[in-house]
């Protein structure tokens, strides 16, 4: 089975792909992949480059998000065009360490994909299993894990599809609101309800 894991911003989604881990389940992890594709020597990020320039390639050969950052972050046309080169990378490479884990005999490949619904990936996974907070837990932990104010906090939650529509899309949610233990349960129960242990 290829199970989709997605949440939200300080959900807890993290928390529950160690969990999943622990398990024995391989992942596969956009955010992961993501850094992998612009790659120091990476054709991403040669294709980047050759877009955007190459200063926004250090010396050292890495990425300098900064610089490339604020190329695109007010321009929504530049953010497209960059959008347009490293998303079918990302696509490509979550595919492939899917198929890989598959070949190699996984019987089940979690996709732990945070932008799942936004990105309309839903077809790339068999279960969608969604990690839910409310609202008022999601703003304190999110305040609190990255020292932000109530405002700050609020964009970076609305900048993502609500957690109510993404629990609409979900074959599965587990509410991350209390103690991790609670969250281990729920993850077991799933687990079994879906025959994968």
């Amino acid at each position: 089975m290829i199970i989709g894991l997605t949440g939200s911003i300080a959900s807890g989604k993290s928390t529950v792909a160690k969990m999943l881990v622990d398990y024995g389940l391989p992942i596969v992890d956009a955010d992961l992949v993501a850094r992998v594709v612009v790659e120091p020597g990476s054709e991403t990020l040669a294709n980047i480059a050759q877009v955007f320039g190459q200063d926004i390639i250090r010396e050292d050969g890495t990425m300098d998000r900064e610089k490339l950052g604020s190329i695109i972050f007010h321009d929504p046309k530049q953010r497209k065009v960059l959008n347009d080169i490293i998303h079918p990378a990302i696509r490509a490479e979550m595919l492939r360490q899917r198929d890989e884990h598959l070949v190699n005999g996984a019987p089940h490949v979690v996709m732990d994909i945070p932008l799942l619904f936004e990105s309309q990936l839903q077809h790339y996974v068999e279960k969608i299993l969604v990690v839910s907070v409310t609202e008022e837990v999601q703003l304190a932990r999110l305040m609190e894990r990255n020292q932000l104010t109530e405002s700050e906090a609020r964009a970076r939650i609305a900048s993502q599809l609500p957690l109510s529509v993404k629990e609409k899309g979900a074959d599965a949610v587990i509410y991350n609101n209390q103690s991790i233990e609670l969250t281990a349960q729920q993850v077991e129960a799933i687990l079994k309800k879906w025959d994968i242990i």
